[in-house]
């Protein structure tokens, strides 16, 4: 395949509606700001050094049940893969789910290049085993992703973003945070829609959706990972750790807010409300994160809607503002900018719902 297409080309043909080409896809994976998945390095060194000797006993539990691999033969099309009609579905619906399933493989993607180098480069022996049985979950969910995506005549071209996608640092310690809460959230969101879909089936518009209870067990599983890595390690969230927990926990679920109301058709599609969904995956996530996080955000506080919907809002005038270009796009850009970060701040400040943390964390899908 060819290097992309421009982002400018990208972004012209999906304002427009006009169908993707598998360039023009890649190029849109290739974007990078606040609302699309990153890929990201760190300092691979320090994580060679984690020693998970206090949580042995859970630990060797979780790694028993990666390797015997009960998802191996999951990630594939069956009798039970409906022929999807491209052609017939609405041209603003087949844009949002595209978008959606770009989204979604290019943050698939991104854990597997992460954990694939971890793997690479460590030394220690439970580091190393478990990235790679995470990048091998990863690979799995990424290339089923792009298969569904081939039927509608594109791909992602995954080689391409290895090689070429800009890298975002972060120290390992906002690694943990943001990809364990990467990894819940998801399961949250997939077993949610699934649960959905097993009561009005006739909802389900494509049958990627009927795969989604394995797969969110796979992102379940990762984060039970996650969660006994930083409890390996107390001081990760104690002390001033606890505002850095706060404020990714904040900037996860303000960024699916708004990401999802980017799609209202692909919602209304599904037959489910954003605003209930948000919160049906907010209130999940919190109750599962309680078995590492000493604190939950305050979801139900007369500011936290009030904030995600300004956030929305502020999102919609700097896209706007970007598109329109000038002077006055500038100005109209940087305006949002400020709205979204006065909103961001506002939530951020709830006050936040302490808990003591459990003595052992390993938890079982549940929901």
């Amino acid at each position: 395949m060819n290097a992309p297409t421009s982002h400018q080309d990208a972004q012209q043909a999906t304002d427009t509606g006009e169908a993707l080409n598998s360039e023009q896809a890649t190029s849109v994976a290739m974007q990078d700001t606040l609302l699309t998945p990153r890929f990201y390095t760190t300092d691979f060194e320090e994580m060679d050094r984690l020693d998970v000797t206090s949580v042995r006993e859970d630990w060797d539990k979780l790694i028993a049940q990666m390797e015997s691999d009960p998802n191996k033969n999951h990630f594939r099309k069956n009798e039970d893969w409906d022929k999807v009609d491209w052609d017939g579905m609405e041209p603003a619906l087949r844009k949002e789910f595209i978008d959606f399933l770009i989204s979604s493989c290019t943050a698939e993607f991104s854990g597997c290049v992460l954990y694939k180098e971890m793997k690479r480069r460590g030394t220690n022996p439970d580091v190393v085993q478990l990235f790679h049985l995470m990048a091998r979950d990863e690979a799995r969910h990424a290339g089923f992703i792009n298969d569904a995506l081939r039927e509608a005549g594109i791909a992602v071209n995954l080689g391409f973003l290895t090689n070429k996608k800009k890298y975002t640092y972060f120290r390992p310690k906002f690694i943990y945070y943001a990809t364990y809460l990467s990894e819940k959230i998801g399961y949250s969101r997939y077993i949610t829609i699934f649960r959905h879909l097993e009561k009005n089936p006739e909802y389900r518009f494509h049958p990627i959706f009927k795969w989604f209870e394995e797969w969110c067990n796979d992102e379940f599983g990762h984060g039970e990972a996650f969660a006994l890595l930083m409890r390996s390690d107390p001081k990760l969230t104690r002390g001033h750790n606890v505002l850095w927990i706060k404020f990714f926990l904040t900037a996860v679920y303000s960024t699916m807010y708004v990401r999802d109301h980017q799609r209202p058709l692909f919602h209304k599609a599904l037959g489910v409300d954003p605003d209930w969904y948000g919160q049906t995956v907010f209130e999940k996530t919190s109750e599962i994160t309680k078995q590492v996080f000493p604190i939950t955000l305050d979801i139900d506080h007369p500011r936290w809607m009030k904030g995600l919907r300004g956030l929305q809002r502020a999102s919609i005038k700097v896209a706007g503002g970007k598109k329109r270009g000038g002077i006055s796009g500038t100005t109209q850009r940087l305006g949002g900018m400020a709205q979204a970060a006065f909103y961001f701040v506002s939530i951020y400040t709830i006050p936040s719902k302490k808990h003591e943390v459990p003595a052992s964390s390993l938890l079982q899908p549940a929901y």
